[in-house]
């Protein structure tokens, strides 16, 4: 009888039909593994999402933190994980999502300090439903598997040599396939070389190593960028921006496939990069310290600057990576200004719009046709996605934030100096 069903034409249209539901399930309830989200670039098909919250109205729960961090929450499923510095230490929490309580904690690393904004919790954790990642500003690398076990370490810098950026280590992992990918840009404090690492997920392997060159001078060869991948048809490449340039390499070697040169036109000395490059429709942009902002097409082949450079934007962010859905891209520049360009052209669609007046240096987050931008303040601006600037919401939680908004299950996490809040109800 078994048989006759698993071949019975009805039984292989209900199969299908239930993996179109868990398909079409996934594109509406995303997780947020890493730290610009299911996309690796701020946008997920979440709907029916949240646009107005304060402290305490539209708040599911919170939980309270000991310090502030620019790493963002990462959510799978009923889990969320946190890497928290607290005193001398550097922490993975796990919280339980449907109760907003703590489930485990488990020490990464000691030796945790302040750098002006920054501490040693800055890299966002990364997951893949089974096991997590989490990486501090020391250069230690932890993998954990749900109940918290520890799987495996390793320490970068005991390995590899000391970072030398001047305001600390801020990249996080990138988990693409099989692997963990870690990018270390210096040069300010260091003579030694900037390099790239891939590390099997399960073992900490170290799959390869390469040297990433440059031309830049002085403090412009510290990059506290995160890498990510863009796809030119079934071909994957990484893409590492950083020290004046922007890199496409091959996961598989590590290999340099491309680069495009122009992140620092005028050769200036103090020109380190924050905001991260992100991708969408086989384009690379790549933001710089304001200006200009490179569109890159993927695909090319040595230096890519003349062939594949589409077109360049000179009021680009310093901090913030800005969000596109492929058809308009969003820019927020650290004083709450902000554009929409058309994201083929780079034609300006609207200008210079003003958000409240802040300091802004989380990334916007874009979902539900809508972008979520946090300023340090705490107060998460709603504006309407699309060709007319319009906010539809400014919602204060009045507390010091730096880290980005993670969007998962219907509900938003916004992180804080004092806590994590969970936005609205889950669906």
């Amino acid at each position: 009888m078994g048989t006759l069903l698993k071949s019975h034409p009805m039984s292989r249209i209900v199969s299908t039909l239930g993996v179109l539901v868990c398909a079409v399930s996934q594109l509406l309830a995303d997780n947020w593994p890493q730290w610009r989200g299911p996309q690796l670039n701020g946008t997920t098909a979440e709907t029916n999402l949240p646009t107005r919250w304060s402290k305490t109205d539209g708040v599911a729960w919170s939980i309270a933190l000991p310090a502030w961090s620019g790493s963002t929450p990462i959510v799978w499923n009923n889990r969320i994980f946190l890497n928290v510095a607290e005193g001398p230490r550097v922490w993975l929490w796990c919280v339980d999502r449907a109760a907003g309580t703590v489930l485990w904690k488990r020490q990464v690393a000691e030796g945790n300090r302040q750098i002006r904004k920054q501490n040693m919790s800055s890299p966002s954790p990364v997951t893949d439903g089974t096991h997590v990642w989490v990486m501090t500003g020391t250069g230690v690398l932890k993998a954990f598997d749900f109940e918290g076990k520890e799987r495996w370490t390793r320490d970068i810098q005991a390995d590899y040599g000391l970072f030398g950026q001047l305001y600390g280590y801020g990249s996080s992992p990138l988990l693409f396939e099989s692997s963990i990918y870690v990018q270390v840009l210096h040069g300010s404090h260091t003579a030694e070389p900037s390099y790239l690492l891939r590390l099997d997920k399960l073992t900490g392997q170290t799959l390869w190593r390469v040297e990433r060159s440059s031309n830049a001078r002085q403090e412009s060869p510290d990059a506290y960028t995160t890498p990510t991948i863009v796809r030119d048809g079934a071909r994957a490449t990484l893409v590492v921006s950083g020290a004046d340039v922007v890199t496409g390499h091959d996961p598989a070697t590590g290999a340099e496939v491309w680069r495009a040169e122009g992140l620092n036109p005028t050769g200036d000395g103090i020109f380190r990069i924050i905001a991260s490059p992100f991708t969408h429709d086989g384009i690379v942009y790549a933001p710089t310290r304001e200006r200009p902002m490179l569109a890159v097409r993927a695909g090319g082949r040595g230096d890519v600057t003349r062939s594949h450079v589409l077109w360049r934007f000179t009021n680009g962010p310093d901090v913030p990576t800005p969000v596109t859905d492929g058809t308009y891209l969003y820019v927020v520049n650290d004083r709450g200004i902000m554009w929409c360009l058309d994201a083929k052209t780079g034609a300006p669609v609207y200008e210079r719009q003003r958000l409240r007046s802040s300091t802004y240096t989380g990334s916007p987050v874009l979902a539900d046709g809508k972008i979520y931008v946090t300023n340090e303040d705490g107060l998460t601006s709603v504006v309407r996605a699309g060709p007319k600037f319009e906010v539809l919401a400014e919602n204060d939680i009045g507390e010091y934030t730096l880290s980005s908004p993670a969007i998962s299950d219907g509900q938003i996490f916004i992180r804080t100096d004092k806590a994590l809040y969970a936005i609205g109800k889950r669906h």
